[in-house]
């Protein structure tokens, strides 16, 4: 799944080239997992303003005539990536979405169809503001501090990596992140939330800035689907430390990583770096 970094390198592809864009038309194809909310013709003739992204949500505001007219909020879902064609050809069986401008078309590609573009009148509004309603903190939030979180963690009794992965105390530690995040803390995944010290806390969130940062200067990590913009696989995964290196040496101490199951997710650790 397109987790923080992935969406963020997207971001970054899109911004510069579509602001100020102007849309010529609309095309949908397959229901995504939530409606657009509106008739795509409501778009036309609407500029692109600066993308924005909140946790693994984009955010393309559009204007008329120098007035704000809502925005787009776009998830990519399990499988989804977004590219930008000058001249986009036909769209294949997996295409289920293009915003076409002046400037290109815009292409959500999402063989699963869990990903979904929606209009809303602004962030702040439905069905924008219920979306977001629960996300976390953003980790390079210079607001969000190791006191901030070791006091989220305080009332959490699940599995840090459950915390991690629920994303309403920080956003964007998708599995691969929070497990790298994890090992370079020295923090066992199972280790109950409550019971981490203040200390421990601070490296926690420490290592999850360090990867998330490592990530995006990858271009994200590519398992299966994901592309940016221009087509291009990230290549964190190859860096991975403990992520599906399951019997491997750990790159610390050389001893075996070790693979649990939490909540239905494989979750890789090494015994001997990760204390409780």
């Amino acid at each position: 799944m397109p987790e923080l970094p992935e969406v963020e390198v997207t971001r970054q592809g899109i911004d510069e080239p579509l602001r100020g864009a102007r849309v010529t038309s609309v095309r949908l194809g397959k229901p995504l997992r939530w409606p657009l909310g509106c008739r795509p013709d409501r778009l036309l003739g609407t500029e692109v303003g600066p993308v924005l992204r909140r946790g693994k949500y984009l955010w393309l505001p559009l204007s008329r005539g120098g007035q704000p007219a809502g925005g787009l909020l776009m998830h990519l879902g399990m499988s989804g990536s977004l590219a930008l064609h000058g001249t986009a050809g036909e769209p294949g069986p997996h295409d289920h979405f293009d915003l076409v401008t002046d400037r290109g078309t815009l292409r959500l590609t999402d063989p699963r169809r869990f990903g979904a573009v929606v209009y809303a009148p602004g962030m702040d509004q439905p069905p924008a503001d219920r979306l977001l309603a629960r996300l976390g903190a953003e980790p390079f939030d210079t607001g969000f501090t190791a006191q901030a979180l070791h006091q989220a963690l305080r009332g959490r009794r699940a599995p840090i990596k459950a915390v991690l992965l629920a994303g309403d105390v920080v956003v964007g530690a998708g599995n691969i992140y929070a497990c790298e995040a994890l090992h370079q803390a020295g923090i066992h995944p199972s280790t109950p939330s409550h019971r981490l010290s203040a200390r421990r806390a601070a490296a926690l969130l420490e290592a999850l800035r360090a990867t998330l940062a490592r990530a995006l200067v990858l271009g994200g990590s590519t398992l299966r689907d994901f592309s940016d913009v221009h087509g291009a696989s990230g290549a964190f995964q190859a860096e991975a430390a403990v992520y599906g290196r399951a019997g491997q040496p750990c790159p610390r101490c050389a001893r075996p990583v070790r693979r649990l199951v939490q909540s239905g997710r494989s979750t890789y650790y090494c015994a001997g770096c990760q204390r409780r």
